[in-house]
């Protein structure tokens, strides 16, 4: 998770700023690639949410940071091959943390509660190509909120 609370926090600009210091690692492949930020503005989706895919991005890390106080939901599985409905684990976040995705880790798409929720987004940037989705046969799960 991203956040604030227990990071190493530095005073800078004659004690003007308090800089929270490496709350992710940005983590690009050598092959061709380059750290992105740009902003994701998500949208809420149906209720129950339901849970019918997940990606990864085997050449860089992802960072999400929320740029408002709404809550919003991860949901991982861990590194390999095909993950499994049942290896799903879904977190509830807060508008004060964000998320950092290792390569390769298995993820659901932004999930947000409420509409034009906006996020800072660091990633890799490249010509490989760095997207990969499994679909999960019947219903998927559910997260009910």
């Amino acid at each position: 998770m991203i956040e604030t609370a227990g990071a190493q926090c530095l005073s800078i600009n004659e004690g003007t700023t308090e800089r929270f210091h490496d709350l992710a690692g940005v983590d690009v492949s050598t092959e061709s690639g380059s750290p992105l930020i740009s902003i994701f503005r998500g949208q809420p989706r149906p209720r129950p949410i339901s849970i019918r895919m997940v990606e990864r991005h085997p050449l860089g890390s992802q960072a999400f940071i929320p740029m408002q106080n709404d809550d919003w939901f991860v949901v991982v599985a861990a590194s390999g091959e095909t993950p499994l409905v049942s290896e799903l684990r879904a977190f509830h976040a807060t508008g004060r943390q964000g998320v950092n995705y290792r390569p390769g880790v298995w993820h659901h798409p932004l999930l947000v509660l409420k509409p034009e929720n906006d996020f800072l987004v660091v990633d890799r940037g490249g010509p490989s190509q760095n997207c990969d989705e499994v679909w999960f046969d019947g219903d998927g799960a559910s997260i009910h909120v």
